[in-house]
C-alpha cells in the first residue's frame, strides 16, 4: 500500500491493511506466485465476469438449474413403488416418527394414483404426469438416491443451492460464475427467474455470492416486461449524458480503489455500472421470445394458459445460454404450501396444477437444446430441496422427505436414459448409491470443468468451497 506525504490520518483499516499484512503479504505472494496458485485469484478490478480457464476440458459450458420448490413427489413422478399399492393402508416397517416434519403424518402407506410407463430406447418409467418429459427418457439422467439433512424448507433450500444449511454462503450459481466468469459480457453471468406467484423461502439468499465478490450473485429477470426494474433512463436523460455520468462515477469510483486496495465490493460496483449501461441495449433482445417462430413457441407451451408463462421462462433461459449466459436458474412454485410443490393437504391437486405447468415447457427445452446443438453443452438440473413420504398425511397428502428422494439431469455430458441409485421398497430412504448434495454438487462442477476441491475463496481463515469438506463425484453418470 504507497503511503502519500500529504495523508496525516490513516483508518484502522489501513493501519492494519498496512502493519499487519505488508511483509508477510509480500511474502506470500511470492511464495504462491512461484507455486502457480495465484492463477484462480480473480480479483480484476476491471471485469470480474471476464472468461476464465477450466481446471480441465470441460463437457458442459452453462446450466439450466429449474428449482421445484416445495419438495416434488418422487414417488408419484420419477420413482416407481409397486410394494405401495401391496402395502396402501398398513404400516410400513422403515417408517420413523421423528423423520416426520408435520404431527399429522401417519406411518401407513400411501400409494400413488398415478401410473409409471416404460418410455424410450432405454426403458426409463416415467409418471403418466410427464407425458413431455417422457418423451426425451433418453436424455434423461435419473438420480433415485438423493438425500439431505433437513427436513424444513428453508434450511434445504440453502443446503441445495449454496451447500449449506444456514443462509449467507455463496450459492452453486454464484461459485460457477467465480471459476469461469461469462461469456457474455453485456449480460449478467447468473440470471434468477422466479414463478409469478412468489419467490422461495429465503428469497435472494438462495442466489446470493456471500462473502465472493458481489459481482457474481445472481441478477433476477422477469418474463415479462422490461426484463430488470428501472432497467432504462429516464426519458430526459439522453445517452451521451448518461455516458459522461458513467464516465465520471468510474473516475471517482477508481480513485477511491486506488486509495483503498483490496476492497472488492468496490470493485464489483464499478463493473456493475459499466455491465448496467451495457444491459440496456442486450437484455431487451435478449429475452424478446417474440422474436424465435411459432412453432417453437408452441414447443415450449407458450400458446397454452396453463404453461405460457414457465414456457416463456425457459425459452428466455435457452435464449440467454445461447447468448453466453453461464447459469440460469428458473423457480417452479411460489409461496406457500399449493403455491408451491409442497402437497401437505391434496397431493393430486398439487400435481396436477404443476406439473402441466412444467411439462411441456422443459420437454420443449430439451428438444430444442437437442435440435440446435446445445443440448451437450448445456447442463439441465431438475429438482427441489427434499421429496415427499411414502406414507400419507392426514388423509391425501405427502410430508416432507430429505431421506430419500429424486432428480434428473440432462445434456452437459451425463449420460441419457439412465437411472442411477435406488431407495428402499418404499421409497421412503436412500439405500444404493447414496448421493449427498455435495456429491451433487462435486458432480456439477466436475462437468463444467472445475474440481470442487480447488475452487476455493479464502474467507475468515480458510480456503471455502461449495462442497465445503465432502463431496464425490459421481462417475457413473457422467457419459
Amino acid at each position: 500500500m504507497s503511503i502519500h506525504l500529504t495523508d496525516r490520518f490513516w483508518s484502522r483499516r489501513q493501519l492494519l491493511q498496512t502493519a499487519g499484512g505488508g511483509f508477510a503479504g509480500l511474502a506470500l505472494r511470492n511464495l504462491l506466485q512461484e507455486e502457480g496458485l495465484l492463477a484462480q485469484t480473480r480479483l480484476a478490478a476491471t471485469n470480474p465476469l471476464s472468461p476464465a480457464s477450466a481446471h480441465f476440458a470441460p463437457k458442459a459450458r452453462s446450466v439450466i438449474f429449474i428449482f421445484a420448490y416445495g419438495g416434488p413427489s418422487h414417488v408419484d413422478l420419477l420413482d416407481p413403488k409397486p410394494a405401495l399399492h401391496k402395502w396402501h393402508g398398513q404400516a410400513i416397517p422403515v417408517f420413523r416418527k421423528e423423520d416426520a416434519f408435520n404431527t399429522t403424518t401417519k406411518d401407513t402407506a400411501m400409494r400413488s394414483p398415478y401410473r409409471f410407463t416404460r418410455h424410450g430406447a432405454s426403458g426409463l418409467p416415467i409418471s403418466e404426469l410427464f407425458p413431455h418429459i417422457a418423451g426425451c427418457a433418453d436424455d434423461l439422467c435419473v438420480i433415485r438416491s438423493l438425500h439431505c439433512e433437513s427436513n424444513n424448507h428453508a434450511p434445504a433450500l440453502f443446503h441445495m443451492n449454496t451447500g449449506f444449511l444456514l443462509p449467507g454462503r455463496p450459492s452453486m450459481g454464484a461459485w460457477v460464475t467465480y471459476g469461469l466468469g461469462s461469456e457474455n459480457q453485456s449480460l449478467p453471468g447468473f440470471v434468477v427467474m422466479w414463478d409469478h406467484r412468489g419467490g422461495p423461502i429465503g428469497g435472494a439468499q438462495n442466489w446470493t455470492s456471500g462473502f465472493i465478490p458481489a459481482a457474481y450473485q445472481g441478477t433476477p429477470f422477469r418474463s415479462q416486461g422490461e426484463p430488470i426494474i428501472d432497467l432504462h433512463p429516464p426519458d430526459e436523460i439522453k445517452p451521451q449524458q448518461q455516458r459522461a455520468r458513467l464516465r465520471l462515477l468510474a473516475q471517482l469510483n477508481e480513485q477511491h480503489l486506488a486509495e483503498n486496495p483490496g476492497e472488492q465490493e468496490l470493485a464489483a460496483r464499478i463493473y456493475s455500472y459499466e455491465l448496467a449501461y451495457r444491459m440496456q441495449m442486450a437484455a431487451p433482445e435478449a429475452v424478446d421470445v417474440g422474436q424465435e417462430t411459432a412453432v417453437t413457441q408452441q414447443m415450449y407451451g407458450i400458446d397454452r394458459p396453463i404453461s405460457t408463462r414457465f414456457g416463456r421462462q425457459c425459452l428466455m433461459a435457452r435464449r440467454l445460454v445461447e447468448r453466453g449466459v453461464r447459469f440460469v436458474q428458473i423457480y417452479s412454485g411460489g409461496g406457500d404450501q399449493m403455491l408451491s410443490w409442497d402437497a401437505h393437504g391434496d397431493l393430486r391437486s398439487n400435481l396436477e396444477q404443476h406439473c402441466p405447468e412444467i411439462d411441456q415447457p422443459i420437454g420443449g427445452l430439451i428438444q430444442d437444446l437437442k435440435q440446435r446443438g446445445l443440448l451437450d453443452e448445456t447442463l439441465i438440473i431438475w429438482g427441489g430441496e427434499f421429496g415427499r413420504m411414502p406414507t400419507n398425511q392426514g388423509t391425501a397428502g405427502r410430508d416432507h422427505n430429505p431421506r430419500g428422494f429424486s432428480m434428473f439431469l440432462a445434456g452437459g455430458g451425463t449420460r441419457g436414459g439412465t437411472a442411477y441409485g435406488a431407495t428402499d421398497e418404499f421409497g421412503y430412504a436412500a439405500v444404493e448409491n447414496r448421493v449427498s448434495i455435495p456429491d451433487l454438487h462435486a458432480t456439477c462442477l466436475h462437468l463444467l470443468g472445475l474440481d470442487h476441491e480447488q475452487l476455493t475463496f479464502h474467507h475468515r481463515g480458510r480456503d471455502v468451497r461449495l462442497t465445503d469438506v465432502s463431496g464425490q463425484i459421481i462417475d457413473d453418470i457422467i457419459a
